[in-house]
C-alpha cells in the first residue's frame, strides 16, 4: 500500500502524528478505544430479580396476606422474596467484581506520536489516525496499518485460534488483540472500539440470546400450581356461596387457601441451593457469573472445547528431531539453537532452545561465541548465525525449502525432504529446516518438527468428561492435520471435519441444513473454524436437542460462549470472552471443568428433590382441604394453621442447599412430565392418608372438630418433612447416601416446634401428647408406603 495515500486518507503524519486537538476532536466522534459495555444500575438489577412468573406469584400471595390482614404470613412471604433476590444479586455482583478486577490488572498503554512526539497513553483513548509504535511483547492497542519497520510476527490465537505465528510486513494490518512476538514496526491506526476486528465480532454475541432451562422449569412449575390453584379454589368458592356461606368468610378462607398453593419459598430454596454450589465452584477456581449456568452445566451432554490454550499449551515444542547427510540428532539440535536467540522470546527459539535442555547440550552451547546474528526476516524466511570456538563456521534454520535452496541440494534431497515434510503436515506438524555451513558450503543437517502439544492434564480431563456422558468436540482455527493429531493424541476421536469446506458444500447446495446438522452432530472436531462458523455449530448442535457447553478464551469465542447452554472462559481469556461466557476459569486447562461438571450434577439433585417435595405439598393440602369442604362440609384446618404450616414447612427445608446426594453419571435435566406425574401420585397418597387419619379421628377417637383440626395439623406438618426424605433420593429411604445433618436436624427440630403447639394447644385446640405420639407413629409408617409408591413409579417410568 502507499504510504502517502494512507496518511492522505487517515489526515496524519507518520513524521508527526495527529495534534492534541485533533485527537481530542476524534475522541468526540468516534469514542474511546474500548469494547462499550451495557451496564445495568445496581438497583434495576436487584428489581430484576423480582420480575419474573415465579415472583410475581408470590407477590401476589403478599397482596393476599395483607388484604386479609394476615401480617405474619405477609412477612414470611416478603422475607423470602427478599432473599431471593439477594442471593441470586450477590452471587453475580461478586463474580463481577472478580471480572473487574482481571480487567484493571491487564489495562493497556500505547505508544503514540502526537504534536511530534512520542508519548505513552492509555490505548483506550487512541483514535483513528494516530502513528503508534509497537514492539516485541506489545499487546496491539488497535487495528493498525504497518507503515515502517521491517516485520512483526505476532501471535492471533486469541482472534483466529491459529496456534502458530502470523508473520506482518508494511501494508499489512495488525489486529487489535493480538501480541507481538518479534520485531518493531511502526503503524497508523486504522480502526478502533466496536469497529476493529475484535468489536466486530463482539457485535456477534449480541445475537446470542437464550432462555435457560431453569427458566422454563420455573414457569412450567408456576403454571401447573397456579392452573391447579384457580380451578380448585373457584370450585370450593362457587359451591360454599351456593351452600349459603358467607362471602367475607369464603373469600377469606380462599384467599389463604391460594397463599399456600404458591411456593413462595421454592425460589429462595433453588437460589440458595445454587449459590451454595457457586461458592464451592469458586474454590476450585471457577467463578459463576449467573447461577442459572450451575443448573445448565448439570445437563450439558456436548462440551465444544477451543483447542489453542486449552486443550494444548499454546506454545511450541518440537516433535522426533529428523537427522540427514551423516549428522546426529544432537547436531541438528545444537546448531538450530546456535541460530536462536533466547532474548527474542520467539516461540521456536525457545521451542529449540528447551530442546537443547532435555539433550543436556546447554553447557557445550555457551563453548561458542556469536560473532554475528541475522534475526528471523520474512523476505529471506529464516535466521543465521557465525559461530566460534576451535572453528568457525555459520548455521540457519528456517523454511525447509529455503533451506534448501541456501544448500543448493540436489533432486535426491529435494525429493527426500518434501516426503518428509508432506508425512510431518500429515500428523499436524510444522517443519523447521536446519543447515551448517562448513568447508566453504552449506550443508543440509536435518529436519526439526515443531508443535503445540496437548496439556499434561487435557487426556485425564477428556477421558473424565467421557466418562460423564458428555461428549467433548474440539474447536480450532488450525488445519486439518494439526487437528486431527490433537485429536488423536487427547483421544477425542477421529471424525475432524474441515467447518469451512462444509459451509461451502452448504452454501452452494450440495448438502442441505439436515445433512449439515447431522454431520456437526457426528463430529468429534471441527478445524479451520473461524468466528461465526464456532456459532453456527453451536446452533445446529442445538437444533438437534442438545444441551452444549463452549468453552474458550479469544475473541473469537466469545459469540459461541454466548450462544451455547453454559459458555466457560478458561484462565487468561480475553475481555469479550469473560464478558460473554456464564462460567470464567482461574486455573488453566479444562480439568476444574470435571469438578463443575460433577458439583453442578449434585446441586441439580438437591433442586430436583425440593421441586417434587414441594408440588407434593402444594397437591397435598389443596386437594385435601378443597375435597373436605365439598364432600363434608367443613374446614379440616383453619386459616391461621395454613399459614403455620407454610413457615413451618418450607423454612427448615432451606438446609437442602447441604444435603448429601448421589451424583448422577450422565447429563441431567428437568423431566417435567415424569416429576409431575411423581408428585401428583406422592400428593394424592396424602391425601388419602389425610383422608385415613380424618377417619379414625372422627369414628375412633370421638375428637371435637377444633381437636381434629389440631390432629390434622400436625398429621400435615410430619408427613410434609417425611416427604423430603422420600423424594431426596432415587432409591429406598434408608440406604445412602443419609440426609446431611443440617437438613435432618432442621427437619426434626420444626416437627418437635409442630408437635409440642398441636400437643399443648399454641394457636389451636390442644391434643395431648398421647395423640401426638400416635401421628409420629402413623406419618412414619405411611412414609414407608410413600417410599414403596416412589419406587414403583421409578421403575415405571424408567427414572434413574
Amino acid at each position: 500500500m502507499d504510504i502517502k495515500k494512507i496518511e492522505k486518507e487517515f489526515k496524519t503524519s507518520i513524521k508527526t502524528g495527529l495534534s492534541t486537538k485533533e485527537a481530542k476532536e476524534r475522541l468526540k466522534k468516534y469514542g474511546y478505544n474500548e469494547i462499550p459495555e451495557k451496564k445495568v444500575h445496581p438497583i434495576i438489577k436487584f428489581l430484576s430479580y423480582f420480575w419474573n412468573p415465579i415472583a410475581w406469584m408470590i407477590e401476589i400471595a403478599a397482596i393476599l396476606s395483607a388484604i386479609i390482614k394476615h401480617w405474619v404470613d405477609f412477612i414470611i412471604i416478603l422475607i423470602l422474596l427478599i432473599v431471593n433476590g439477594v442471593v441470586g444479586f450477590w452471587e453475580e455482583h461478586k463474580a463481577e467484581n472478580v471480572i473487574e478486577y482481571l480487567k484493571q490488572k491487564m489495562a493497556l498503554n500505547a505508544r503514540v506520536l502526537r504534536d511530534g512526539e512520542w508519548k505513552t497513553i492509555p490505548a483506550r483513548e487512541l483514535v483513528p489516525g494516530d502513528v503508534v509504535r509497537i514492539r516485541i511483547g506489545d499487546i496491539v492497542p488497535a487495528d493498525v496499518i504497518l507503515v515502517d519497520g521491517d516485520y512483526l510476527v505476532v501471535d492471533e490465537s486469541a482472534l483466529t485460534g491459529e496456534s502458530l505465528p502470523v508473520e506482518k510486513k508494511v501494508g499489512d494490518v495488525a489486529y487489535s488483540g493480538s501480541i507481538v512476538k518479534k520485531g518493531e514496526m511502526t503503524g497508523i491506526v486504522k480502526a478502533t472500539g466496536l469497529n476493529t476486528y475484535f468489536g466486530k465480532t463482539v457485535k456477534l454475541v449480541e445475537k446470542a440470546e437464550k432462555v435457560s432451562s431453569y427458566q422454563k422449569m420455573i414457569i412450567k412449575i408456576g403454571n401447573y400450581l397456579i392452573i391447579l390453584a384457580v380451578i380448585l379454589i373457584s370450585i370450593m368458592v362457587v359451591v360454599e356461596l351456593l351452600r349459603g356461606r358467607s362471602l367475607i368468610e369464603t373469600a377469606q378462607f380462599a384467599l389463604v387457601l391460594a397463599v399456600s398453593a404458591i411456593p413462595a419459598a421454592m425460589p429462595a430454596v433453588l437460589s440458595i441451593t445454587m449459590a451454595i454450589g457457586a461458592l464451592n465452584l469458586a474454590k476450585k477456581d471457577a467463578v459463576v457469573k449467573k447461577l442459572v449456568a450451575i443448573e445448565e452445566l448439570a445437563g450439558v451432554d456436548i462440551l465444544c472445547s477451543d483447542k489453542t490454550g486449552t486443550l494444548t499449551k499454546n506454545q511450541l515444542v518440537c516433535g522426533e528431531i529428523i537427522a540427514l547427510n551423516n549428522f546426529t540428532k544432537e547436531d541438528v539440535v545444537l546448531f538450530a539453537a546456535l541460530a536462536s536467540r533466547e532474548e527474542d522470546a520467539d516461540a521456536i527459539d525457545m521451542a529449540i532452545l528447551n530442546e537443547a535442555k532435555k539433550l543436556g547440550l546447554i553447557d557445550k552451547i555457551k563453548t561458542y561465541k556469536i560473532k554475528k546474528f541475522i534475526p528471523f526476516d520474512p523476505v529471506i524466511k529464516r535466521t543465521e548465525a557465525e559461530v566460534t570456538n576451535d572453528e568457525e563456521f555459520k548455521v540457519s534454520k528456517g523454511a525447509p525449502q529455503v533451506i534448501l535452496d541456501l544448500c543448493n541440494a540436489d533432486e535426491d534431497l529435494r525429493e527426500k525432504v518434501k516426503k518428509i515434510v508432506d508425512e510431518l503436515a500429515e500428523k499436524g506438524y510444522r517443519a523447521l529446516g536446519i543447515a551448517v555451513y562448513k568447508n566453504g558450503k552449506w550443508h543440509f543437517a536435518g529436519i526439526i518438527p515443531l508443535y503445540d502439544p496437548p496439556r499434561e492434564d487435557a487426556p485425564l480431563a477428556v477421558k473424565k468428561i467421557k466418562e460423564l456422558g458428555v461428549n467433548i468436540k474440539m474447536v480450532t482455527g488450525d488445519h486439518i492435520a494439526i487437528a486431527k493429531n490433537i485429536a488423536k493424541m487427547l483421544g477425542i476421536g477421529d471424525k475432524i471435519i474441515s467447518i469451512s469446506e462444509l459451509l461451502k458444500k452448504l452454501k452452494r447446495g450440495e448438502i442441505k441444513e439436515e445433512k449439515f446438522d447431522d454431520i456437526v452432530e457426528e463430529a468429534d472436531g471441527f478445524a479451520e473454524v473461524f468466528p461465526e462458523h464456532k456459532y453456527k455449530i453451536v446452533d445446529s448442535l442445538q437444533k438437534k436437542g442438545h444441551m452444549v457447553a463452549m468453552t474458550g478464551d479469544g475473541v473469537n469465542d466469545a459469540p459461541a460462549l454466548k450462544k451455547a447452554d453454559c459458555g466457560i472462559a478458561v484462565s487468561n481469556a480475553t475481555d469479550a470472552a469473560r464478558a460473554a461466557a456464564d462460567i470464567i476459569l482461574l486455573s488453566p486447562g479444562i480439568s476444574v471443568i470435571v469438578d463443575a461438571i460433577q458439583e453442578a450434577r449434585r446441586i441439580f439433585q438437591r433442586m430436583e428433590s425440593y421441586v417434587i417435595y414441594r408440588i407434593t405439598e402444594t397437591i397435598r393440602i389443596l386437594f385435601f382441604v378443597e375435597l373436605c369442604i365439598l364432600i363434608l362440609g367443613i374446614y379440616p384446618i383453619t386459616a391461621l394453621m395454613i399459614v403455620l404450616l407454610a413457615i413451618l414447612n418450607d423454612i427448615p427445608i432451606l438446609a437442602i442447599a447441604y444435603d448429601n446426594v448421589v451424583e448422577p453419571k450422565l447429563p441431567v435435566k428437568w423431566r417435567m412430565k415424569e416429576i409431575l406425574i411423581l408428585s401428583t401420585a406422592l400428593g394424592l397418597s396424602g391425601v388419602v392418608s389425610s383422608f385415613l387419619i380424618f377417619y379414625i379421628s372422627d369414628v375412633f377417637l370421638h375428637l371435637t372438630i377444633a381437636e381434629l383440626q389440631s390432629f390434622v395439623f400436625l398429621k400435615l406438618i410430619l408427613a410434609g418433612h417425611a416427604t423430603i426424605f422420600v423424594t431426596r433420593i432415587r432409591d429406598r429411604l434408608w440406604r445412602k447416601p443419609y440426609p446431611s445433618k443440617l437438613l435432618f436436624w432442621g427437619v426434626m427440630g420444626t416437627n418437635v416446634i409442630g408437635t409440642i403447639v398441636a400437643a399443648e394447644g399454641i394457636f389451636m385446640a390442644p391434643i395431648g401428647w398421647n395423640l401426638a405420639l400416635f401421628m409420629w407413629l402413623y406419618a412414619h409408617v405411611w412414609m414407608l408406603i410413600n417410599d414403596e409408591i416412589k419406587m414403583i413409579l421409578l421403575k415405571r417410568l424408567k427414572i434413574d
